[in-house]
């Protein structure tokens, strides 16, 4: 089992320093890659989206790349250029206006000022954004791994504690339909106590077989245990995504503590289904980051 929240970073050699990617993953319903680049190299950001894609799975992931020491080719001003613009707007301010100041971070907006005077090596380029793609996936699914860990434990953990309030709620079930016999009864008695009338024996026990019917969660409790052993599987056998699968489980296992908890007014049943509720709601929060 995978978590889809997860770090990581990957850096490759590029000129005469590096270019390090970032990626920051947390939970989604499909696979969102929003890629920033900076502006010099933004051409490149299918490349890295293609390296991504290839290798992870569901979840929205963030990644941003920096450069470290010397690597793309650096601009330089061309000096002599720059004079020519300066002397032309110098004359143009002696002939209009000679006591006008002239900023020199005027030049600063005169387009083709800086060039590049030595090319990058595209393939470099691609195979280093490649490589620290790759690199920045690796670490990702490492802990993307370790999280998946831990959140397996928890599920496990609150899969234990669903499957003992199932067993309480398997053993209390008998008690219920012989107390409410007994209280529908003792009801009928005091109805009918100074009235000329006989209790029909036949009449109650088709009532207590009407109510036994309504009351009966047999079924439902078999299908909590059912979704609970299929969970169980998942989470120890299987390793690829099951956050989808874990999710429609969990939605049919709330359904069913709900049938149950409208069948159920006893207080220590309804007790017992407040811990079944408690418990799924808390494994489907958990269960939003699995992969």
């Amino acid at each position: 089992m995978r978590s889809m929240t997860g770090y990581g970073s990957g850096r490759a050699a590029l000129g005469e320093g590096q270019v390090v990617l970032d990626i920051r993953t947390v939970n989604h319903r499909f696979l969102d890659v929003r890629v920033r680049l900076p502006s010099r190299i933004q051409s490149r950001t299918p490349t890295v989206e293609r390296v991504i894609r290839a290798r992870l799975e569901r979840g929205r992931v963030d990644v941003t790349a920096r450069f470290e020491g010397q690597t793309l080719p650096q601009p330089t001003l061309d000096v002599d250029r720059a004079r020519a613009v300066y002397g032309e707007l110098t004359a143009l301010r002696d002939a209009l206006n000679p006591e006008e100041p002239l900023p020199l971070a005027l030049l600063s907006s005169v387009p083709d000022l800086f060039v590049i005077t030595r090319t990058v090596d595209e393939e470099e380029l691609e195979r280093a954004l490649e490589q620290a793609a790759a690199e920045a996936c690796h670490t990702v699914m490492a802990m993307r791994d370790n999280e998946g860990a831990a959140l397996a434990a928890e599920l496990t953990e609150r899969l234990v504690e669903l499957g003992a309030s199932v067993e309480a709620l398997k053993a209390a079930a008998p008690e219920l339909l012989e107390a409410r016999r007994t209280r529908l009864r003792d009801r009928l008695e005091a109805l009918l106590a100074g009235v000329d009338a006989e209790l029909d024996p036949a009449r109650l026990e088709q009532e207590i077989a009407v109510l036994a019917d309504r009351s009966d969660i047999a079924e439902e409790l078999v299908r909590l245990g059912s979704h609970r052993d299929q969970m169980l599987e998942l989470i120890e056998n299987s390793s690829a995504a099951v956050g989808k699968r874990i999710d429609f489980l969990l939605q049919e296992m709330a359904r069913e503590a709900n049938t149950i908890g409208s069948k159920v007014q006893d207080g220590t049943m309804t007790s017992h289904v407040i811990a079944l509720k408690a418990c799924i709601e808390q494994m489907r929060e958990q269960a939003q980051n699995v992969l």
